[in-house]
């Protein structure tokens, strides 16, 4: 069997990893992977408020979530609301009964993170978000077509 490129092999681990990291605590909460990674996707990025956003940044397919939106909104844990000026436009917005499961999620994902790094000195973590932000600005030159 051929091996994959070192960076998908390490970005396949890594969701399969979170995957495995999040499923006690969807099964506790008795909520779907993809219905907890909505909630958590609103709550951890304010500016993303809409179904669209969450397709298309979080590349989940559509159908998952209009499924999973209806589900949330049904159990009380997310709201829909119009958006002003643009009467196509629906906001989500996670709701006061979700906000048990957003610090539930942020304690798992923070303890993630903290296990992904773990025996990475500080100084190697320095550079290595130094090279993140630089990659991600030539990102954004290549995404606004700069040379």
């Amino acid at each position: 069997m051929r091996e994959l490129n070192p960076s998908v092999e390490f970005a396949n681990k890594t969701g399969l990893a979170y995957s495995a990291v999040c499923k006690p605590l969807c099964q506790k909460l008795h909520l779907p992977q993809t219905a907890f990674d909505i909630l958590m996707f609103l709550a951890n990025n304010p500016n993303y408020t809409t179904a669209r956003d969450i397709v298309e940044v979080r590349h989940i397919k559509a159908n998952l979530v209009s499924v999973n939106v209806d589900k949330l909104v049904q159990e009380g844990f997310l709201e829909r609301r119009p958006v002003p000026g643009d009467r196509r436009k629906t906001e989500l917005a996670c709701t006061e009964k979700a906000q048990s499961i957003i610090e539930q999620g942020r304690k798992m994902q923070d303890d993630f993170i903290r296990r992904l790094m773990a025996g990475l000195e500080e100084e190697k973590l320095e550079i290595f978000f130094e090279v993140i932000d630089t990659m991600n600005e030539n990102l954004d030159a290549i995404l606004e077509g700069e040379e």
